[in-house]
């Protein structure tokens, strides 16, 4: 493949994934045009975003367990291989569910661990864990506004987990 032909396509992919109500005209001409040359990724993209549509509009539990039932229909009457994700869907069927009920999702909780995991990584050498925790606590002093306690109230609950877990580390 020519560089220009990589090019081209490095920039399909970006398209690739993005909202198709996001695309203008020449570009969604342009991806459905890769789609005719390479047939299972057009089928990757719309059974993707149909997936997606279901998560932004099912309006309760039931109907988008319905409605997510369909998709897996629809997604075995293809001829690729989505039965690894069909049975990660199952094995966390009621997990997702409880998404339907509440709309809330655990993202702000996985970006404040990963938040603390790249403090831990940038923190190699620290030998005390009152300096960690001192750290983590300047780093993520932005969860305060979005959860809420001040710096103080975090500092005491970090000093009770330091005591529950004081016996279980050397």
């Amino acid at each position: 493949m020519s560089g220009e032909a990589r090019k081209k396509l490095r920039s399909q992919m970006h398209d690739f994934r993005r909202r198709p109500e996001d695309l203008n005209p020449e570009r969604t001409q342009a991806l459905e045009d890769l789609f005719e040359k390479v047939p299972s990724l057009g089928t990757i993209y719309h059974l993707r975003w149909e997936a997606t549509k279901i998560f932004d509009s099912a309006p309760n539990r039931a109907e988008a367990s319905r409605l997510l039932e369909d998709w897996i229909v629809q997604a075995r009457e293809t001829e690729m291989d989505w039965e690894p994700f069909i049975t990660m869907l199952k094995n966390n069927w009621e997990g997702i569910l409880a998404y339907f009920e509440e709309r809330k999702s655990s993202g702000p909780v996985e970006g404040l661990n990963t938040k603390i995991r790249v403090v831990l990584r940038r923190s190699y050498g620290i030998q005390s864990l009152t300096t960690l925790w001192t750290r983590i606590l300047l780093d993520v002093n932005w969860a305060a506004k979005k959860l809420g306690p001040t710096v103080a109230e975090i500092r005491g609950f970090v000093n009770q987990i330091q005591k529950h877990f004081s016996g279980c580390y050397t």
